[in-house]
């Protein structure tokens, strides 16, 4: 029996309403189909046939959330995971069925060996200063 009396654990809350797991959310799976792997500033942005989603009855209300978020303007995953409340696990699995089903992209952020080197950066702009 727990402090309160009553038998049930703490974090029970009459007031939260009915919870759903995470896990039930992605049917379980921890990945996409796709095996899209999205780094936590990857921007995902709305495609243009995006307003279909809600018409979409395969689709769970957090998939329209976040194609009506990167509607109005593109989002990283983790800000997508901020505004939903949700692990970023769920949000990459969500986000790689929206990718598998075309209804947003992914822009990837450049990785850093791709990146211009420091030295040369720093040589257009002292170039740029002699002009």
């Amino acid at each position: 029996m727990s402090a309160d009396g009553q038998g049930r654990s703490h974090w029970f809350d009459d007031e939260a309403g009915p919870v759903v797991r995470p896990y039930a959310m992605t049917r379980g799976r921890t990945s996409s189909q796709g095996q899209h792997r999205l780094d936590l500033i990857a921007v995902v942005v709305a495609e243009p046939h995006a307003d279909d989603a809600e018409a979409d009855h395969m689709l769970s209300p957090e998939h329209v959330h976040i194609v009506e978020l990167c509607r109005e303007d593109p989002q990283s995953v983790a800000e997508l995971a901020a505004e939903l409340d949700l692990p970023i696990g769920v949000v990459r699995v969500l986000v790689g069925d929206l990718v598998d089903a075309e209804f947003v992209h992914v822009n990837r952020p450049v990785p850093p060996a791709e990146l211009p080197d420091e030295s040369i950066l720093r040589d257009v702009i002292n170039g740029l200063r002699a002009l």
